[in-house]
């Protein structure tokens, strides 16, 4: 019986047989077109990034940098968002101020938002920075969250990242606007919750686990070469 089990799984292409679990196969990586590296730059006015083809900040430190024109006082809407209301993370601006929130698998929202109002004018630097001290549960990363104005601290907690991604398919990572399915229903206005009052010119996500302050130097070294 087993070797007739065997000749008929062979003559009907069922090999190999996979015994993997859901959550093992979920976590496997999977082919892409690019490498990995340390350093992406995204840009507004594009299509949405699939997960598979992102900067991969699961379970380790990153800083995430927007380069925006802001001239006057109003601005809104979302700077960066990655994922869905089932887990997933944005950078955004509501009530002139700085938010930036992580949604931890769809259970937990939490919310980091800027202790002052936004500055006003040209290629101003708003980032958040995430450094892991741990882990809690393993795989899922726990350390200190920060906001910045240029180089200056506007914000700080405690947060936890989710160690699988954040979808299978669709809401992938963009820019200026949180597209389909939304990270975090505490954005003002309606979908796509795009940025308004300002232009942003690019974000920066830095995984390589550098200060801070290299971000943000390397970014205004680009600005002084356009």
């Amino acid at each position: 019986m087993i070797n007739l089990w065997y000749a008929e799984a062979g003559a009907n292409g069922a090999f190999p047989l996979d015994d993997r679990s859901a959550l093992e196969i979920f976590l496997t990586p999977r082919p892409v077109l690019t490498p990995a590296r340390n350093r992406y730059i995204y840009y507004p006015d594009l299509a949405d990034v699939p997960e598979s083809q992102a900067a991969n900040i699961r379970n380790r430190s990153y800083a995430i940098a927007a380069v925006v024109d802001i001239p006057e006082p109003g601005a809104q809407g979302v700077l960066f968002a990655h994922g869905a209301r089932f887990g997933g993370h944005s950078l955004y601006v509501k009530d002139n101020r700085l938010h930036y929130v992580y949604n931890w698998v769809g259970i937990l929202e939490q919310t980091i938002v800027a202790d002052r109002e936004l500055p006003t004018g040209e290629s101003l630097i708003l980032s958040v920075a995430f450094e892991k001290d741990g882990e809690d549960p393993p795989g899922s990363a726990v350390g200190a969250l920060s906001l910045y104005h240029g180089d200056n601290k506007v914000g700080e907690g405690r947060i936890k990242t989710q160690p699988g991604k954040f979808s299978i398919a669709g809401d992938g990572l963009c820019v200026g606007r949180d597209s389909a399915d939304p990270v975090t229903n505490d954005y003002a206005g309606a979908a796509p919750w795009a940025f308004t009052g300002g232009t942003i010119k690019r974000v920066a996500i830095d995984v390589s686990g550098e200060p801070y302050i290299d971000l943000e130097r390397e970014a205004v070294a680009m600005m002084s070469r356009e």
